[in-house]
């Protein structure tokens, strides 16, 4: 978060973004040592070569990509082509040719109506909210963009007290809680483009773990199985 940057940075501490995979040797772009900013990942690194296709993905191309997967002729040729290595990620460049990641391709949302949204600027969003864990954004396919929310349970009991609940019985589906996270996912939403904007949520109790097969283990979210174990509570925002 840019807060945080600007926090360990202020402390003289300052911190450097940076952009790459394993297939391209680590880092791709950098941000400057004497052009410090907290929006973008940096430009690309010298003798690198960085763009973005027609469908958005970012592609590099350079002595930094790796010459391909070990044993796997298949996936090679699939993430290799005309030279440039295919990312996965989606991106763009400003004016200034800095890059920004906007999104992964296999997560990108379409909806009935069209509208292609990457979900993870509005998930970042939504667990800028204080009293959100992790979210997953939902809308695939479906005329609208819905949510599910795992709340933190640090500013959850902070939240009852202030607010003389009852800490000990679940809060998951107080009305006072309900009430504050669609009055601070309305006020996410006013910096949204229409067709970007959450329409319902629903709160899943506890939270996505590695344990219950919601995350990998290095604490990515496994939406494919969160969609299908949760498919119930998502059907029930669309009126099915």
């Amino acid at each position: 978060a840019p807060e945080i940057a600007e926090f360990f940075t202020a402390m003289g501490m300052p911190v450097i973004q940076a952009w790459g995979m394993t297939e391209t040797t680590a880092p791709a772009t950098q941000i400057p040592l004497d052009e410090i900013r907290y929006d973008a990942v940096g430009r690309p690194l010298p003798g690198v070569a960085v763009a973005i296709t027609d469908s958005g993905e970012i592609v590099v191309r350079g002595p930094n990509v790796f010459p391909g997967y070990f044993k796997n002729p298949q996936a090679t040729d699939e993430t290799l082509r005309n030279g440039w290595c295919h990312t996965g990620d989606m991106g763009s460049f400003d004016d200034e040719g800095f890059l920004h990641i906007t999104g992964r391709i296999k997560e990108l949302i379409i909806t009935s109506g069209g509208k292609n949204i990457a979900p993870l600027n509005l998930e970042f969003l939504l667990t800028s909210i204080p009293l959100v864990n992790q979210s997953v954004v939902v809308g695939d396919a479906r005329p609208y963009l819905t949510a599910l929310l795992t709340l933190d349970c640090e500013a959850l009991a902070r939240f009852a007290s202030e607010h003389g609940l009852d800490a000990s019985q679940p809060l998951d589906a107080h009305p006072a809680v309900l009430a504050q996270l669609e009055k601070d996912i309305e006020e996410k939403n006013s910096a949204l483009a229409r067709y970007e904007r959450i329409k319902k949520f629903r709160v899943v109790p506890g939270e996505f773990t590695q344990e219950t097969g919601e995350l990998t283990p290095t604490m990515k979210l496994k939406k494919r199985i969160i969609l299908d174990k949760y498919k119930d509570l998502i059907e029930d925002m669309y009126g099915k």
